[in-house]
């Protein structure tokens, strides 16, 4: 074998739940361990025999292998041994898969809520080792900008195996690739794994998206999974926005278009501001694409977690503008944006009047709508069973709230 040396991880006193890998590879010699860990009492031995094994799965038998362990998983511990061990030999041919999650993910879901979308660093696993508890629509376990450029490969096989291996429970699990060729890559990677939803980054074509697409059926199919995986692609420049709907309606797959206003108003020479004033036309327009497209749109992130109540006015505006949702950086900003993109109690009640005037008038054969003493137009039906969905999807109302009787009370 030809001596190599590779390390994955992370070293240093503020790590957690992450551990620091080195692999020097030989032709001659036997295997030597080192480990330290935090654990060590507990599950050194456990540790040991866990890199072993994986080293013999890897056709490792000579060498030297340095552990330094900050209470790692075992899906960590197995995520950054193969990753070194790539980095020493190449790419690797069994991939050191950790055991499945004892609940097998939903399948993917066109029409659900993505009030929230958690972002994860993709190499940072501590978290998302418990952001289920959070209970964000969606997780999104991030391959793109949050991830060094040098440890792509890395963070990719961390990707893999969290999808793996966590319960995310009712969370949409999503993973944000990188442009071509490396997503093509992350899209092997990932895909056999249970994903939900690829987000796109810097899409500015329909092009771009049915590559993604071609090849994510490809590997879904090659893995035998029935459910194709869903796409919402990102625009976040000033051609991307030109082509909104180009892009929201390339493929059947599509779910979503969001906008990443970071790197827009990078594009077109603009300072982002709270206000949002030089990026008014293009989230206008992202809404106006996914709605002719029949997609749901969906606002950027709020970049600033210390200001809650920047938070709360983000959220109206962006619920004003027609989005149903946005992206988020930290867990507490999840609640103001499911109390936000979700109706009102009082928007919910007028809403249920309006649909149950609506089919009381069918029912009747009326070609004529009214509540009370006001004619209902057929685009205030329209916005009103939209409330009403998006109640049922949230789970404030049940499915058959109109099987109880409640007829419209005419006010």
């Amino acid at each position: 074998m030809t001596k190599g040396v590779g390390h994955a991880g992370q070293r240093g006193a503020e790590v957690r739940s992450d551990c620091w890998i080195s692999v020097e590879t030989a032709a001659t010699g036997g295997l030597t361990i080192e480990l330290e860990s935090r654990v060590e009492v507990l599950y050194g031995a456990s540790i040991r025999q866990q890199i072993a094994e994986g080293l013999s799965r890897l056709g490792i038998d000579h060498g030297r292998v340095t552990v330094e362990d900050k209470g790692a998983y075992p899906l960590v511990i197995l995520a950054r041994l193969e990753a070194a061990v790539q980095r020493a030999q190449g790419r690797v041919k069994t991939p050191l898969l950790s055991a499945p999650a004892e609940r097998a993910p939903d399948p993917p879901r066109r029409d659900r809520q993505r009030r929230s979308r958690l972002y994860l660093p993709g190499n940072e696993p501590k978290f998302a080792l418990n952001a289920a508890l959070h209970h964000p629509d969606g997780v999104i376990l991030d391959l793109e900008d949050s991830v060094h450029a040098g440890e792509k490969d890395a963070a990719r096989i961390l990707v893999r195996n969290l999808l793996r291996s966590l319960d995310f429970g009712a969370c949409e699990r999503m993973v944000r690739i990188n442009p071509s060729p490396a997503g093509l890559l992350d899209v092997e990677a990932v895909v056999p794994q249970g994903v939900h939803v690829l987000l796109l980054p810097k899409c500015e074509s329909a092009e771009q998206v049915r590559e993604i697409d071609a090849k994510a059926d490809l590997v879904r199919r090659e893995a035998g999974f029935e459910h194709s995986v869903l796409l919402m692609p990102i625009v976040e420049t000033a051609l991307g926005i030109e082509r909104a709907f180009e892009i929201a309606s390339s493929c059947p797959r599509v779910v979503a278009l969001t906008i990443g206003l970071e790197d827009y108003t990078a594009d077109i020479g603009a300072a982002r501001t709270l206000e949002g004033r030089e990026s008014l036309y293009a989230r206008q327009v992202v809404v106006n694409a996914a709605r002719a497209a029949g997609i749901q749109p969906i606002d950027s992130v709020f970049s600033d977690v210390g200001d809650a109540e920047g938070l709360v006015r983000s959220v109206l505006e962006a619920k004003s503008l027609g989005f149903e949702g946005k992206g988020c950086i930290h867990p507490r900003q999840i609640r103001s944006m499911h109390e936000g993109f979700s109706p009102r109690p009082d928007e919910l009640d007028r809403a249920r009047r309006i649909v149950m005037a609506f089919h009381e008038a069918e029912r009747k054969g009326l070609g004529v709508v009214s509540l009370g003493t006001k004619m209902i137009d057929p685009p205030v039906v329209k916005r009103a069973r939209r409330v009403v969905d998006l109640a049922i999807l949230d789970g404030s109302l049940s499915p058959h709230w109109m099987e109880s009787g409640e007829a419209a009370d005419g006010s």
